[in-house]
């Protein structure tokens, strides 16, 4: 069993149980570290199963017992057939630990089992033990620190909460995926110019963050283009540079076409953030940059006399000569006081806007007429275009007829020649339609034959792109493979530079083959055994078949003699008694055998009980009624205080 422990605690330490140095043997193994084991083992084999079980046993007997029936159910449910319950866990026994372990541990996944039968370095118990305790704090629930327990508090930080913020980073990258070196000036920038990393947030809070952005960014970006190659790539049959490139001008075309098709200035049913196509949102990025031309202004400045000239080209020629009137007569004259003119202004002012609200009414006149024109006109040109229609349909009938009325004074002879020409085209469509056949038959062959190439070929291009496919998730899985295995041929080398040197290989073989030779030897002492018992148990039942016939020929002879003579009479009586004296020492052997057994039974049970610490069970039995006890006692107090 010394082989068998040491297997199972060198499995349990690869699945992130911590187990000391001195521990070599199960009977040493704790409650607590017991629970422990089981509940990494549980998460590692069914990550919902054991997610919510606890790897430590709480101070309360109550949730100790709660946590041991929460174990057992769960061992049950990945399919123990075992008896177990929290008595299992709290009060533990070496056999039935040791084949729950053994359980557990078969249950584990391949790669798991794999990793346990390679030897772990310090850098890589370190890693687990670092990624154990992060999964243990994050399986606890983040509470404020006045809501905190005790225990809690130990795990959970104290310090203030800090909001998330970050900054792009600018980070040296190489190019030996590529192959191609960066260029000169690049190098010397990241060399001269760049800061480090560390230098480059504003505080130091930032850090890991913006590390984690960039980071999360990278590969999510590298996760996009491997779905979009996996997906549209392929089917493009380009490589990846020339997929790119082609990408690029297309996203370049879209760019200029958007361009070019951008107006000069926002209409007023485009200029709303409501608008259709032309409202797009490159299309009004790229009309908030046309302010900068000089006659390109959304908002136009200008001064009152440009104003004022724009106002007036606008105008009627008869309008301009009344108002460079009513502008020359607003002049200030040098008798006038300053009074009287702004009076004649008003004045001037209120006649110019009534000449202005005529001149609207004038405009939305002109306007209203203009629509109803060009409603005419379009029902004008429909009327006519349907009149044209008609004349040009009634123009074809009468000249159909006019031939007609040219052919009726010969009807006869222009019958006789209508026939002739009516057959002449029968016989020219049905020479047609034979030479159509002759060229149709082999046309339609080569489109069959065609139509079924082009179905293989997508047949074949189909079946070479999901082979491709395939084999660009083999090529994926196995450079994982081939890293994974990097690494761990990385650490057996380092472990073995550190292995000391003077053991040696052979011993190792020795042990393994002495082990071997053992088993061996009891198999064959167990046959041999077997043979042996087998041997004595025919030997017996020749020798009670014989014996009960010798009997069956003595007892008729005997029997016979028995009639005539009395001294026979008497041996018959002893020979009977004889037989039912050695039918009572055969049955007292064989009583003694099997009592034999069982005292061999009850001393084995005995050493398994002795082994299962029963007495010392009982006394923490007994520990653990009472703590119950005083808990409740506790809670009912409480209960009437409250």
């Amino acid at each position: 069993m010394e082989e068998v422990d040491k297997i199972l605690i060198h499995a349990l330490r690869q699945s992130g149980t911590e187990v000391a140095e001195d521990i070599q043997s199960v009977k040493q193994f704790t409650s607590e570290l017991i629970v422990e084991a089981v509940v990494r083992c549980v998460r590692v084999i069914n990550p919902a199963l054991g997610g919510g079980l606890s790897p430590s046993l709480p101070p309360g007997m109550s949730a100790r017992f709660r946590v041991g029936m929460g174990l057992a159910q769960a061992c049950q449910d990945l399919g123990y057939k075992g008896e177990m319950g929290y008595q299992t866990f709290l009060y533990s026994n070496e056999p039935e630990i040791r084949s729950l372990l053994m359980f557990l541990v078969e249950k584990l996944p391949r790669e798991s089992a794999e990793a346990s039968d390679q030897p772990a370095g310090k850098s890589v118990v370190l890693q687990r033990a670092i990624s154990a305790k992060i999964k243990a704090q994050l399986a606890l629930p983040w509470l404020p620190h006045n809501c905190r327990l005790p225990l809690l508090c130990k795990t959970q930080s104290v310090g203030t909460s800090q909001s998330l913020r970050t900054q792009p980073l600018s980070l040296p990258y190489s190019n030996k995926s590529t192959g191609r070196a960066p260029p000169k000036a690049l190098r010397d920038y990241q060399r001269d110019v760049v800061l480090p990393v560390t230098a480059q947030p504003p505080h130091q809070g930032a850090l890991v963050a913006s590390l984690l952005e960039q980071h999360t960014a990278e590969l999510s970006a590298a996760q996009e283009w491997d779905s979009e190659w996996n997906s549209q790539g392929l089917l493009s049959r380009l490589t990846p540079e020339e997929y790119r490139s082609r990408k690029a001008a297309r996203l370049q075309k879209r760019i200029q076409e958007q361009l070019r098709s951008a107006p000069g200035t926002p209409s007023p049913g485009s200029g709303g953030a409501g608008s259709g196509g032309a409202g797009s949102d490159l299309t009004q990025l790229l009309l908030s940059f046309q302010g900068s031309g000089p006659g390109d202004r959304l908002l136009p400045k200008g001064t009152h006399f440009t104003h004022t000239q724009k106002f007036t080209f606008t105008q009627d020629p008869g309008l301009l000569v009344e108002q460079m009137a009513a502008v020359a007569s607003s002049m200030p004259l040098g008798g006038q006081s300053e009074g009287e003119l702004r009076a004649r202004q008003q004045v001037e002012l209120g006649e110019l806007e009534e000449q202005l609200q005529q001149v609207a009414l004038g405009t939305e006149r002109l306007s209203d007429r203009m629509k109803q024109m060009n409603l005419s006109v379009a029902q004008v040109t429909h009327e006519l275009k349907e009149r044209e229609q008609g004349n040009q349909e009634k123009e074809d009938s009468l000249q159909v007829k006019r031939q007609t009325v040219e052919l009726l004074p010969d009807a006869h002879n222009n019958l006789a020649k209508l026939q002739t020409l009516v057959e002449a085209s029968a016989k020219r469509l049905v020479s047609l339609a034979a030479q159509w056949e002759k060229h149709r038959d082999p046309l339609i062959q080569e489109h069959r034959r065609l139509k079924e190439l082009c179905t293989n070929q997508d047949v074949e291009s189909s079946r070479q792109l999901s082979e491709i496919k395939d084999l660009h998730e083999k090529i994926r899985e196995t450079a994982e493979k081939a890293k994974k295995k990097e690494s761990v041929y990385k650490q057996l080398i380092s472990e073995l530079e550190n292995l000391p040197k003077d053991v040696s290989r052979s011993a190792y073989t020795l042990r393994i083959l002495e082990i071997v030779g053992n088993i061996k030897k009891q198999k064959e002492e167990i046959t041999k055994i077997l043979s042996d018992t087998k041997e004595l148990q025919k030997e017996i039942n020749n020798l009670t078949g014989k014996l009960d016939r010798t009997f069956a020929v003595t007892d008729e002879l005997v029997f016979k003699d028995a009639k005539k003579d009395e001294s026979v009479r008497k041996s018959y009586k002893y020979l009977a008694a004889l037989h039912e004296n050695c039918n009572q020492l055969i049955q007292t052997i064989e009583d003694t055998g099997t009592i034999l057994r069982e005292i061999r039974d009850l001393e084995e049970q005995i050493e398994t009980e002795s082994g299962n610490k029963t007495v010392a069970n009982l006394e923490r039995i007994l520990e653990d009624y009472k703590a119950v006890r005083e808990e409740n006692s506790a809670l009912a107090s409480k209960v009437r205080e409250g």
